[in-house]
């Protein structure tokens, strides 16, 4: 399978992030990191709402009573409409030069998010799991850039990016405790192919992995480790991919234009943008947070 994503907004996003589909409003949420908003796309009216923050955002989770799950540049906070952030866990006060990177949740309402060092230190980042009631646990250290997330429910397994290592990985994953064991890579992507970054699942088990530098999403079988499809984006970062739509068969991608040079930027004039692909697979629904934002 091999297609050609379409263009939905030109964003002109700087680092364009964090792809969810609110089934209950159908309506698409995605943040630019380095331009500090929140934008939230209604296909039907065409319309966004934009919000916008002091600091970087790189995730905002619907809450099921409402409101947002930030992942600030210092930590998890609460968010509602004409409300400010409310801190709910300082992350890492002693590595200032650390954020917030990609953050989802798995079935049971659990906030999964990461840390990357903004100075590129190797290593420098961590893996963690914020428990609905507000409790933080430290899972995976000596991560480089803490990325994509997915879980497969019905095989007790989550998949996790470290994008350094090139690599997507596979965990065995216990949903009534939640914690991983056996981290293994189920597959690597191959050089020249650029990083892999944010990741979704659809119902038959396959990957989509949006890829840093290689201005695609590409769909493997984490079970054989082949790629099985590609999705030609017209932007060279592609940041992150989801599921959306009445059906879940409209796969949402975002880009960023951050970091590229001027002669880049003509060759990729559409960078930054929010672009869409009209899958042929269903995905499986976006989780919620469980707990209660204030």
């Amino acid at each position: 399978m091999i297609g050609q994503a379409e263009l939905v907004i030109d964003a002109k996003a700087l680092l364009g992030e964090g792809a969810h589909w609110d089934g209950q409003e159908s309506k698409l949420h995605w943040v630019d990191i380095e331009g500090r908003r929140l934008r939230i796309y209604e296909p039907m009216g065409q319309g966004e709402e934009i919000y916008s923050f002091d600091s970087m955002v790189s995730a905002a989770v619907p809450a099921a009573d409402g409101g947002w799950i930030l992942a600030l540049q210092d930590g998890i906070y609460s968010f509602k409409k004409n409300g400010q952030p409310q801190l709910i866990a300082a992350v890492e006060p002693e590595l200032p030069r650390n954020r917030l990177n990609d953050a989802k949740c798995d079935s049971a309402g659990r906030l999964w998010f990461g840390t990357m060092s903004m100075d590129s230190t190797p290593g420098a980042g961590n893996l963690y799991v914020m428990e609905p009631h507000g409790e933080v646990r430290h899972v995976l250290p000596d991560i480089g850039i803490s990325n994509g997330l997915a879980w497969d429910d019905s095989r007790s397994l989550m998949y996790y990016i470290d994008t350094p290592t090139r690599g997507v990985d596979v965990m065995d994953y216990d949903l009534q405790s939640g914690t991983v064991s056996g981290r293994r890579t189920a597959f690597t992507l191959p050089e020249g192919a650029g990083g892999p970054d944010g990741m979704t699942i659809d119902r038959e088990g396959m990957l989509w992995v949006a890829q840093w530098g290689g201005s695609c999403v590409s769909r493997w079988n984490p079970h054989t480790g082949k790629q099985i499809g590609k999705v030609e984006v017209p932007a060279k970062n592609v940041t992150s991919c989801t599921f959306g739509g009445k059906a879940l068969d409209e796969l949402y991608i975002t880009t960023a234009r951050s970091g590229m040079s001027e002669e880049e930027l003509q060759h990729w004039p559409l960078a930054g943008g929010l672009f869409k692909f009209k899958a042929g697979v269903q995905g499986v629904p976006a989780n919620v947070f469980a707990g209660k934002v204030r």
